[in-house]
């Protein structure tokens, strides 16, 4: 997954072990508040998609944390409150694929 992160950022090829410690921080972060997102259930590969892309938005907003929204000379930006927002809706298919219901503390029995 660090390769394909370093890919979308485009830095692959760079060999920089400060850098990959860096990202793999990122990786491991987002991995477990997905891990949360999931009511304590490892995410499987089939979410990959969704740790790297968000870890791209986390490695862009480095040094912004905390920010919701930043103008500078008419150029404005502005964050989601959850970078996990987006792919919500991706979340609750996967929790219902794999029968997963979190309000009621874990895996639902059909």
């Amino acid at each position: 997954m660090l390769e394909d992160l370093k890919r979308m950022l485009g830095l692959s090829g760079q060999e920089d072990e400060e850098l990959d410690k860096k990202l793999n921080w990122i990786l491991d972060t987002t991995k477990a508040r997905l891990k949360v997102l999931l009511g304590g259930i490892d995410p499987e590969n089939d979410l990959d998609y969704i740790v790297t892309e968000v870890s791209i938005v986390r490695y862009n907003r480095i040094g912004s944390e905390g920010t919701q929204s930043h103008t500078v000379e008419g150029e404005s930006t502005s964050f989601l409150s959850s970078d996990f927002d987006p792919y919500m809706d991706d979340i609750q298919a996967y929790k219902d694929m794999k029968n997963i219901d979190i309000s009621k503390g874990g895996i639902r029995w059909a």
